[in-house]
């Protein structure tokens, strides 16, 4: 008998190209992510919001850590091209004054006809009145550790977390709260805290998700005039204990990480620690093993939903700066700014699929000041030139205007010139010159007559748009960004300062900044160039990273994270 799956037999396999895309809720929604047409497998992270640790009363009554809210990671079933159900993301539980915290609120995902839940964490016990009741640390998604006076932890739920530890002999040291990997830790003696139980990294299995790690308990309150320690919080957003001066430290946002224990002191009560909020993050899975037909995977290949090898990651493309303008010059614009993952939320855009093979990134110079004789001639700064990164393009920064003349468009607008002819006008240049959404950049302030300064506009800014100048000052310009997608917060994007009458030369941007030169003046005082523009790729640990010229350079994190700075134009190979 003729067979339809050119003659292989075997097990059918339902196959999933997903493309590995990692989409993050960090609030509520009506859905959690539309699937591209060849997914059939979503790997789903729901974590629950961390418990809060109890408040504290008097000179002693040690408080426990919250527990870590529970974390569910599931492979489920779904349809291509097809809305997910409603997304819940639970809040993290409150401290209380005086009493025991609020357990963690659960976090929840729809699919089809079944809700999966991430069970909110249990909050910690406190050593107030009615001392029996509210000792023990709460059972959740982790269980809340226990107060003082020996005080047992709670419970966590199976496959979600583990649970709190004991509290110390007497009332000086409370348990940490339990974690998604492991459980929250005793006291140990009279005078030392419990740690908070580790959660886990999900850097390498959820790239580009905003956290790296997620269901860390919360460290222990202690009572130490003479001597011990409190509770250090869990791996994946818990927080630390404190001892004898406020309140608790609250868990990481995004992380469902048990808030910190506390304890008394001399200007107690104090409020316990808050749970850090939930999360949801979905992953659409390749997935393929087993024997299938091979019309299917002859229909895959012809409908473009072939898998291909490579990874989602994340990026910062910053282009080379504006250069400022002289003669009552404005400040350079900075060049554009697109990143993805880190960075300001509101200017985060997705990360991209990059499949293996070599990548060229390419760095933008910034441009020159106007004035002297190795600078450009005219009413400008130069523009400064674009950054790359596969399909990821940002506009090099408007160059700064001399007097009475409007500022040039960029990435972010330079500044307009000081009008020093009388009352008027000159407009700073456009910004997001790319037309992006999240925009790259900003406005150029504008330079404005009247005397004594006759002060022109600063470059516009990643953060913000560039200030109008005034009589007296030149206009600052637009705000840096911070960043850290390295693993270390480094401010980018800023606007050159517009420059008065008389004001000397300008100050250039600094290299790998992108930030806009400062106007200068009078003509032909130098003003200040834009700074070069940079390129960092970020990828999981599965990826591996090689540069050239090896000027740039590829790093991995703590968590196992690959890095890849480029400073200079060169090429990425990713395997």
């Amino acid at each position: 008998m003729a067979r339809t799956n050119g003659g292989i037999i075997g097990k059918t396999n339902k196959t999933s190209f997903g493309k590995c895309t990692v989409t993050s809720k960090t609030s509520s929604s009506p859905s959690a992510v539309t699937t591209q047409p060849g997914t059939r497998v979503i790997q789903a992270l729901i974590v629950g919001g961390g418990g809060a640790s109890g408040g504290a009363q008097g000179f002693s009554g040690a408080a426990g850590g919250g527990g870590a809210g529970g974390v569910l990671c599931q492979e489920i079933p779904v349809c291509g091209n097809t809305a997910l159900g409603a997304v819940v993301i639970g809040a993290g539980g409150t401290g209380q004054d005086q009493n025991r915290g609020n357990d963690g609120n659960d976090s929840s995902l729809v699919v089809g006809c079944t809700t999966y839940t991430g069970i909110g964490g249990g909050s910690g016990g406190t050593d107030v009145t009615p001392y029996p009741t509210v000792r023990p640390g709460n059972p959740g998604g982790s269980g809340g550790a226990g107060s003082a006076q020996g005080a047992l932890g709670g419970c966590g739920t199976a496959c979600q977390g583990n649970p709190g530890g004991g509290g110390g002999p007497n009332a000086n040291a409370g348990g940490g709260g339990g974690g998604k990997a492991t459980a929250g830790s005793s006291a140990p003696d009279a005078n030392n805290a419990g740690d908070g139980g580790d959660g886990i990294s999900i850097c390498s299995t959820y790239p580009g998700a905003p956290v790296t790690a997620v269901g860390g308990g919360g460290g222990g309150g202690a009572y130490t005039p003479a001597g011990g320690s409190v509770g250090t919080g869990g791996l994946g957003g818990g927080a630390n204990g404190k001892y004898n001066c406020g309140s608790g430290i609250a868990g990481s946002v995004n992380t469902g990480g048990g808030g910190g224990g506390t304890t008394g002191g001399p200007s107690a009560p104090w409020t316990g620690g808050a749970g850090g909020s939930g999360i949801v993050v979905v992953k659409e899975l390749n997935k393929a093993s087993g024997v299938w037909s091979l019309q299917s995977q002859l229909a895959a290949k012809q409908q473009g939903t072939w898998p291909q090898f490579g990874y989602n990651l994340d990026y910062l493309v910053v282009a080379g700066g504006g250069g400022g303008g002289t003669d009552g010059g404005g400040g350079g614009g900075a060049g554009g700014y697109r990143a993805s993952g880190y960075g300001p939320s509101p200017l985060q855009a997705s990360n991209i699929f990059i499949s293996a093979g070599d990548h060229t990134i390419t760095i933008g110079a910034g441009g020159a000041g106007a004035g002297g004789p190795s600078e450009p001639a005219g009413d400008y700064g130069a523009n400064g030139n674009d950054s790359s990164f596969d399909s990821i393009t940002s506009t090099g920064g408007g160059g700064g205007a001399r007097q009475t003349v409007q500022g040039l468009p960029g990435g972010s607008g330079g500044g307009g010139g000081g009008n020093s002819g009388g009352p008027g006008c000159a407009a700073g240049g456009t910004g997001n010159a790319g037309g992006f959404n999240p925009p790259e950049g900003n406005d150029g302030g504008d330079g404005l007559g009247g005397a004594p300064n006759y002060g022109a506009g600063g470059g516009g800014g990643a953060g913000g748009a560039g200030t109008n100048g005034s009589g007296p000052a030149g206009g600052p310009g637009g705000p840096t960004v911070p960043n850290a997608i390295t693993g270390c917060a480094t401010n980018y994007a800023g606007g050159g300062t517009g420059a008065i009458y008389n004001a000397g030369p300008g100050t250039s941007g600094g290299a790998n900044t992108g930030t806009g030169g400062d106007g200068g003046s009078p003509d032909p005082a130098n003003a200040g160039s834009g700074g070069s523009g940079i390129v960092v790729v970020r990828g999981p640990s599965a990826a591996t990273f090689a540069v050239s010229p090896c000027t740039n350079t590829s790093t991995t994190t703590p968590g196992g994270c690959k890095v890849a700075t480029f400073t200079v134009t060169g090429t990425l190979t990713v395997s």
